[in-house]
Order: structure tokens, then sequence, then C-alpha cells
């Protein structure tokens, strides 16, 4: 068969993926439309945790308590910039089965790879410090218990997640998803008794507006904990040999099936962020609770106004989005290093190294929110050598063959990056002076 199949990461579950994404490729499958879609849909759920974790969850409540519905519109234009982003880096995969660290590896100069290998750990470092308190936060909120216990259990937890790799992709595919899952349903059900104006949501979520600097400021973080640098190196890494195909048609099919998995990844990420806001002004804002900033008083403040059950599916919620950030966040810097390097570590001693800042903030007492928000700001230093490298290899023509982006879409691409990089760089302006 023409696809050619990596043996190393084939399983026994991922052996019945890919026999059947190759009998879709090829023609040779019978099974119906949704049927057919399924085999090729997992990575982008995968590269899409990144866009709806507990640094999420800090900067959408904050949006939403100070300023109602207004800011949906940022969460909205956020989230297509996301998918356009996401799609790259999985096509950059897809064509040239390499992911986007051994792209820079492969035509960057030494030095420029050292640098950018350093700085892309320590933005490791800073994803996995937001995704490790997050989720501790989460058992800390669900069952009372002290946040440096909370904090072994979440440690724990990913372990066990993690473990789930020797299996092959399908398993760890499948439980990132039900925690996906998860998640959606929560915030399913906080909408549901946080019965929010759906006119307001409409008109919000498409005119864009500001009011005064500082929801400006807010868009701005809002935006820098959307857009991952991690999970940009990440999804290229997902997708470079799960399906490998070399004829031209197969390659343009496959590439068409990944856009429609991140299509509904995104999609369903955008929608979880769209529906915390919304929470947020349909219940904080909308009884003048506007000074709500820390996930522990969105926790607390949510019993009285909606009820007991509010307050446990708000944790349930924040800790299956620590749970599965912390575990993809492993995986990204496993993709890091091995792309920057070629050199790779045991996944347990990778989680535990870089669990431990997380340890020593808990352990010294800071506040996990604004520690949280430190994060992102971190992350987005990241953000301009994971974005202008997947845009600079996508359009070359040597590095991705028939699936090389055509003129419209390097310069939406471009534009994209001027937009991200402007407002990150006035989040670091208004944050550091």
């Amino acid at each position: 068969m023409d696809p050619k199949v990596n043996a190393s990461r084939v399983r026994s579950g991922d052996e019945t993926t890919i026999q059947a994404a190759t009998d879709v490729l090829t023609g040779a499958s019978r099974k119906g439309p949704l049927a057919r879609l399924i085999p090729f849909m997992g990575p982008a759920f995968i590269a899409s945790v990144a866009y709806m974790d507990p640094g999420n969850f800090a900067t959408n409540i904050q949006g939403g308590a100070q300023y109602g519905y207004l800011l949906l519109w940022v969460i909205l234009g956020s989230n297509l910039i996301a998918i356009l982003i996401q799609t790259l880096s999985a096509k950059l995969g897809i064509a040239t089965r390499q992911n986007l660290a051994e792209q820079c590896r492969a035509h960057f100069p030494r030095k420029v790879i050292w640098f950018m290998w350093a700085l892309m750990e320590v933005v490791a470092m800073a994803t996995d410090l937001a995704e490790f308190l997050g989720a501790a936060l989460g058992f800390n909120l669900l069952f009372g218990i002290p946040l440096w216990i909370a904090g072994i259990l979440t440690a724990v937890a990913t372990f066990i997640i993690l473990g789930l790799e020797r299996y092959g992709f399908r398993p760890l595919e499948a439980v990132i998803t039900v925690m996906i899952g998860v998640v959606a349903v929560s915030y399913l059900v906080e909408i549901i008794l946080g019965r929010p104006d759906w006119s307001a949501v409409l008109y919000n979520s498409v005119v864009p507006r500001f009011q005064g600097s500082e929801s400006v400021l807010l868009a701005a973080g809002i935006l820098g904990a959307t857009v991952m640098p991690h999970a940009i190196f990440l999804h290229s890494s997902l997708t470079q040999d799960r399906i490998s195909v070399s004829e031209p048609s197969l390659l343009k099919r496959l590439y068409r099936f990944e856009i429609v998995d991140v299509l509904v990844a995104m999609g369903v990420a955008g929608l979880i962020n769209m529906a915390m806001l919304t929470m947020a002004a349909s219940t904080f804002f909308a009884q003048g609770l506007t000074s709500v900033g820390t996930l522990e008083e969105a926790h607390r403040t949510l019993e009285p106004l909606l009820g007991p059950a509010a307050g446990a599916v708000f944790a349930i919620a924040l800790l299956a989005s620590g749970l599965s950030s912390a575990s993809v966040g492993t995986m990204a810097g496993q993709v890091i290093m091995q792309g920057f390097m070629h050199h790779r570590i045991p996944v347990l001693l990778r989680r535990i190294v870089t669990m431990v800042p997380s340890l020593v903030v808990i352990a010294i007492g800071l506040d996990p929110t604004r520690t949280l928000v430190i994060s992102q700001v971190v992350l987005s230093f990241g953000l301009p050598f994971a974005i202008l490298p997947l845009v600079f290899f996508t359009s070359q023509r040597s590095v991705m063959g028939i699936l090389v982006n055509n003129r419209l879409t390097t310069v939406i691409a471009y534009l994209t990056v001027v937009v991200v990089l402007s407002l990150n760089v006035y989040l670091l302006y208004q944050t550091f002076l």
C-alpha cells in the first residue's frame, strides 16, 4: 500500500486506525462519511488542549467579570487565528514528515538552534507551571485538600496519563478527548445555570469594541493565553508520521481530512473559551462582582450565585483542563528537545524536572492565579520563534512540495503574525512598564 507506516509508532489499536485511514485514502473504504472521518481525528484534539488550559480560565473569567460580554469577539478572533496556525503546523508534519523543531534544526545556524532550544525549554516550563497549578487547584477546590497534596496527586495522575503513550497514539488521543468532553459538558452546565443574555452574546461575538486601555490589555492577555508556542511545535509532530503518504493526490486528501480535524477540535476549544467568558459575564458581571480575579474567588462566588453544584462543576472542569494540558505540555517538551537537539530523555524524568517549579510555587505559598498570569507573559516571549518559522517553512515549495501555501494563505498568515506579536508586545509593555 502507498501509505508507508512508521512501524515504531504502531501498536495494536493504532494498526486498526492506520489501516482504516489507508482504506479511506486509497478509495478502498465503503463506510459512511462519518466513519471515514474518524481514523483521521485525534491530533488536533491533543493540540487543542493548549487552547483551553488553566491560563485560559484565568483570562476569560477576568474578562467576563470586568467587562461582561464585551470581549467575546476577541475569543472568536483568537480562535480563528489558532485554526490557521494549527492547520499550518499539521500541514508541515504531513508534507515533510518532520516536526517544526526538526525543520529549524535542518535550516538554521547552530547558535540559533541552541538559543531557540533554550528559549523553548523555558516556555515549556512556563506552560507546565500554569497547567500543573491549574490541576492542583482543581483537586484543592473539589476535595478541599491542601494544595501541596493536590500537587502530588496531579503528578501521579499525569504520570498515569503519559504512560498511555506506550500503547500507541490512539489510547492517549481517546483519554485527552474524553477530558475535553468533561470540560465542554461542565461549561454547558454552567451556561444553563447562568442563563446568559443570548442577544448580547451574539452581538459581542461579532462586533469589535473596547472600553478603555484596560480592556485592550485584557484582550491581549486573552490572545496570549490562546496562541501557544508549544502547541505549534507539538501538532507538527503529531501528524508527521501518524499516517504517512507519498503520492501527491493522497497527500492532498490526507491534508483535507486534517483540516476537518483542526476545525472540529479548535471549534470545540473556541466554544469552551466563549462559554468561560459568558459564564463569568452572566454571573459575576451581572451581579456587579467585577473584581473577581482569581480562580478561587470564581469558585467560591459561584456557589451562592448558582448553588453548590456550580462550584463543583467549575472545579471538575478546571481539574480536567489542568490534567490534560499538563500531560500535553510534557509531550511538547519531549518534541522540542528531540527536534532541536536530537536527544530524548525518559518522559517520567522530564515530568519530574518540569513540575519542580510548580511544587516550589506551591511550597512557598505564591498566589496560583497570579502565577498563571505571569506564566502567560513568559509564553509570549516564545511566540515569534514558533510562528515565524512555521509561516516561513510552509511558504517554501522546496520544503513543502505540493502542500506549499498559496500566496493568499501566506499573506494572511504573516498579517496574523503581525497582529499576534503586536498584541503580545503591548501586553509585555503594559506588564513591565
